[in-house]
């Protein structure tokens, strides 16, 4: 292969990293990345526990003695530590799309930290506390959606969930059960808070998800987003 032919392919390969990527793309996942980090916080905060993901990123938290306010760094942690994984086990996983999500995911769990301090008290009541879920909650089937929609790539645990897909040739949707799981046990174990919020979610998320992600899909396309 000659150096054109070398540049060529280069720049092929370039473009197909960047296809389907735009400026209003990009906004609309940090929207979506924001909303997820919000969710977190506020699922860790109301202490009813959280998505399996977010026990993983609370149980880290509590195993490094980091305060509350400090869950957007253990969340960048677990998150660093997953793309490294991916990045040597299933490398065609890991593209523009799983950049974007976990630049900001720190920050994002960070600024609900700080939302949820300044709309709720110090000492919740079990109303406030599952007040305080509900809004967790709807914020993660929403910013879940929003990245769904837009359809820029995977984020890290994704990419990990597809790779042990390939390697294991077992369904997306079992080895997706299987992760979750072991997402809930190792931050059990670990110390993150597991309760009413992780059974809901189970039953709840796909449905809520796949609906929010209908509506989405609508407005995006109208808006010329998609």
């Amino acid at each position: 292969m000659d150096l054109s032919q070398t540049n060529n392919a280069e720049n092929e390969k370039r473009a197909g990293i960047f296809t389907g990527i735009s400026f209003p793309k990009i906004v609309t996942a940090f929207i979506g990345i924001f909303f997820v980090g919000i969710a977190i916080a506020f699922n860790a905060r109301a202490g009813l526990g959280n998505d399996p993901i977010g026990i993983l990123y609370d149980g880290v938290r509590a195993f490094f003695h980091l305060s509350a306010d400090q869950l957007g760094m253990a969340s960048n942690i677990v998150n660093i530590a997953v793309l490294i994984l991916v990045f040597f086990i299933g490398r065609h996983y890991v593209n523009i799309g799983t950049f974007i999500y976990i630049l900001p995911y720190g920050f994002a769990v960070d600024l609900g930290n700080m939302i949820f301090k300044a709309i709720f008290p110090e000492n919740l009541t079990m109303p406030l506390r599952i007040l305080a879920a509900v809004i967790g909650s709807t914020c993660l089937y929403i910013g879940i959606a929003l990245y769904i929609t837009i359809d820029i790539g995977v984020d890290p645990f994704s990419g990990l969930v597809m790779t042990l897909k390939d390697f294991l040739k077992k369904e997306y949707r079992l080895v997706k059960i299987g992760g979750d799981i072991i997402c809930t046990i190792i931050g059990f174990i670990l110390g993150g808070k597991l309760g009413a919020i992780t059974i809901i979610c189970a039953f709840i998320a796909g449905p809520l998800i796949q609906a929010f992600s209908g509506v989405f899909s609508k407005l995006l396309s109208k808006m010329h987003v998609i």
